[in-house]
């Protein structure tokens, strides 16, 4: 097995963007790590930024951006201060990829599915088109779509099958790093489960770290390692998959697990009061204090974050 090594390590990390209404803080001074042979899952509300992040770790930017700083580490090197095309050639597609939470959007509509998952072994390890098939069609095998698949139309294909395409097509170069983005929101039930089992395979048997980012906390912790909670463009608590789904460090971590309903017990989900501040102006202390039911007089200022072990929480009830 791989040394258990840090594959990848975000500091202060930031994206900010353009718009009418003012500079959007989307990603505010994230800070993260990720091992080998780990998944982590980032959760919470939407708009709090977790897809965002995604694309600033693979520079996906579009462009309004206002400010794009801070640091991105994949295996000890600084993938933030290499020019666009050395990142091109060395790090997108090759040691980092994504899947998409809409693949039928992010599949070419007027190209088969085999041509475009064997593209990347083309473009970035220059082998022939037929040598770029025959990977493609052990990668089809891997995620379960029928080899005949391989000379279809996006169109043709299920939703679920677009999906695994979507998949194959991010992991047929044996990246590092995979960046999951909602990649079972529109799948039925069924369809997810197995979604899901053949991450947690190929996390077993690769040397593949994955970043997933989901709404679906139960779903999701079958495959997480880590947690990572995100609130108003901040990392708010990053724990242990094991002690955070049994206790959740942070109040808004609580509150998001409190709401999951349950298959046994009496209780209701709870909910949480009032909405997410807006990212044009967010509050100068704790960005969660307005809607915490354990706020004090020092959330006015901004929380630091604390080290608890392996895992952080940016709250002043552990300063």
């Amino acid at each position: 097995m791989t040394e258990n090594k840090t594959v990848l390590k975000l500091n202060d990390l930031k994206l900010y963007f353009k718009t009418t209404g003012g500079i959007v803080q989307a990603v505010d001074k994230v800070n993260f790590e990720l091992k080998t042979h780990q998944a982590v899952v980032i959760v919470g509300e939407s708009g709090c930024g977790k897809s965002s992040m995604a694309k600033a770790v693979l520079r996906l930017l579009p462009r309004n951006v206002a400010e794009y700083s801070g640091e991105v580490f994949l295996n000890d090197t600084e993938t933030m201060a290499m020019s666009d095309e050395e990142y091109r050639k060395k790090i997108r597609w090759v040691k980092m990829s994504l899947v998409p939470q809409a693949a039928m959007n992010s599949l070419n509509p007027v190209l088969r599915v085999g041509d475009q998952v064997s593209e990347p072994m083309m473009v970035h390890y220059n082998v022939s088109k037929e040598e770029a098939l025959k990977q493609a069609i052990i990668m089809f095998q891997h995620v379960g779509v029928p080899i005949d698949f391989i000379h279809r139309y996006p169109f043709e294909l299920s939703g679920g099958m677009r999906q695994r395409v979507a998949l194959a097509m991010a992991l047929v170069t044996s990246p590092e790093l995979v960046v999951l983005d909602e990649p079972t929101s529109a799948l039925d039930v069924l369809t997810q489960a197995n979604i899901f089992n053949l991450l947690k395979r190929f996390k077993a048997e690769s040397a593949t770290s994955f970043v997933l980012i989901t709404h679906d906390i139960a779903t999701s912790s079958e495959l997480a390692d880590r947690v990572a909670v995100m609130y108003a463009g901040q990392i708010v608590e990053v724990s242990d998959a094991h002690n955070f789904f049994k206790e959740p460090r942070h109040p808004y971590s609580a509150k998001l697990m409190a709401s999951v309903p349950k298959l046994r017990g009496t209780s209701e989900p709870d909910f949480i009061i009032g909405q997410p501040p807006s990212l044009i102006n967010p509050p100068t202390g704790c960005r969660f204090a307005a809607r915490c039911p354990r706020k004090f007089a020092r959330c006015s200022e901004e929380p630091p974050t604390t080290i608890i072990g392996n895992d952080q929480v940016k709250c002043w009830l552990y300063a």
